[in-house]
């Protein structure tokens, strides 16, 4: 995104608080921000704040002109990529489904020529309300893009929808529409993440150590690369990436079942750390303590990978993943012969440090060998394996 330009409006919110973060986030990236303050805004961020951290000058009046004499609403929308209004209040949203432009920010959608992105933030009644459903839907129609509102807590006291977005999923959104480049697109992806659980009881559980953060990652670049991404998730308290299609699951075999049914694709990375055993029973209630150690028989989960790998409709690339405790490149090699993926992306885990973090250093093992690759963040990771993914099915026959 670098050399990318946009505009950010800041509405009259508490959650304007958060457009700080995104503001940094982007800055990270090399886009050059240009901010609006509106006046409810102005409550709760201040100029100083927004113009330290954008390294641009704030914009607050309708009528002032730039040093060449042009209106500063037409201009500022002519050399952004994109708009973004964060938060955007249901005043705001009102004001721009009925065409109104009797301040500076609603002044600008109204005339701006490039795409604008929304993240609402409000009380839940608010967002509930008929007249805020209809103003969203008008939006939606006349092709305004939206991101969030979550549900969760509410400045306000009160639980429900209307939780601004947070500025890792704004940021997401964001790259989502200024990246340019999509060597996937028109493609179909399938990948999995996190852990299975496998029941004892309704309580107990078997699982592996998993935070799903690479799998996550994985998609994420796969959906910015331009595929048709499906997500099979294990159980995780992470947000979906933007642009994903996000099915949840538990156990091996309902992850088995929601892969098969993301098929076809042309590319299938299998990140997850199923259970390898589960119990051959489930109990029905609660195990309790009775003096004994209870015992319970178990039986092997279904292999995942090779079925994809395996099975048809194959996914003209399968990419599997190795953690190994001990004799890294080897067991990975033996396991992408076993089950018959493409590539297996290899993994020391035998300290434990990897489980939950944000970095990681992985082996890419193919049909030409090993490639060793540097400690990167799971998101690079997940872009650079992306990339090799989009080079591979070049010269892959369809």
């Amino acid at each position: 995104m670098n050399g990318k330009s946009v505009l950010l409006i800041v509405g009259g919110g508490i959650a304007a608080y958060k457009t700080l973060d995104l503001i940094r986030r982007l800055k990270e990236r090399g886009v050059t921000v240009r901010t609006v303050l509106t006046d409810g805004g102005a409550h709760f961020v201040t100029e100083l704040s927004l113009a330290a951290l954008s390294g641009e000058p704030v914009h607050r009046d309708m009528f002032a002109t730039d040093t060449e004499g042009r209106i500063g609403h037409i201009q500022l929308s002519r050399v952004s990529d994109l708009v973004v209004v964060a938060p955007a209040t249901a005043d705001l949203m009102a004001k721009m489904a009925a065409g109104l432009a009797g301040d500076l920010a609603s002044a600008l959608l109204l005339a701006a020529d490039k795409k604008v992105l929304l993240a609402p933030s409000m009380n839940v009644k608010m967002w509930n309300h008929p007249a805020t459903k209809r103003n969203v839907e008008t939006l939606k129609r006349d092709g305004i893009l939206f991101v969030g509102p979550a549900a969760g807590d509410l400045a306000c006291g009160e639980t429900g929808s209307g939780r601004m977005a947070e500025p890792a999923e704004i940021f997401a959104a964001i790259e989502a529409q200024l990246i340019e480049h999509r060597p996937l697109a028109g493609m179909k992806a399938l990948v999995t993440a996190g852990p299975t659980h496998e029941a004892i009881d309704p309580v107990r559980y078997i699982a592996n150590r998993s935070s799903g953060k690479q799998g996550y990652a994985i998609a994420a670049a796969l959906a910015l690369a331009g595929a048709e991404t499906v997500l099979v998730s294990g159980p995780t308290d992470l947000a979906p990436p933007y642009g994903i299609k996000l099915v949840k699951v538990n156990s091996a075999r309902e992850m088995l079942a929601a892969c098969r049914a993301a098929l076809p694709a042309d590319v299938a990375i299998f990140a997850a750390a199923v259970a390898d055993w589960r119990p051959e029973t489930a109990a029905d209630a609660k195990i309790k303590k009775a003096g004994a150690v209870p015992s319970f028989r178990l039986t092997e989960n279904p292999d995942i990978l090779a079925a994809v790998a395996q099975g048809t409709p194959r996914p003209r690339l399968t990419v599997g993943f190795a953690a190994e405790t001990e004799n890294l490149d080897a067991n990975a090699a033996a396991k992408r012969t076993r089950k018959g993926c493409d590539w297996i992306v290899a993994n020391d885990v035998s300290d434990g440090a990897v489980f939950g973090n944000d970095s990681n250093r992985v082996h890419l093992l193919t049909e030409h060998g090993v490639e060793q690759w540097p400690e990167l963040s799971k998101r690079e990771i997940g872009e650079r394996l992306v990339l090799r993914i989009a080079d591979a099915l070049k010269g892959i026959e369809a």
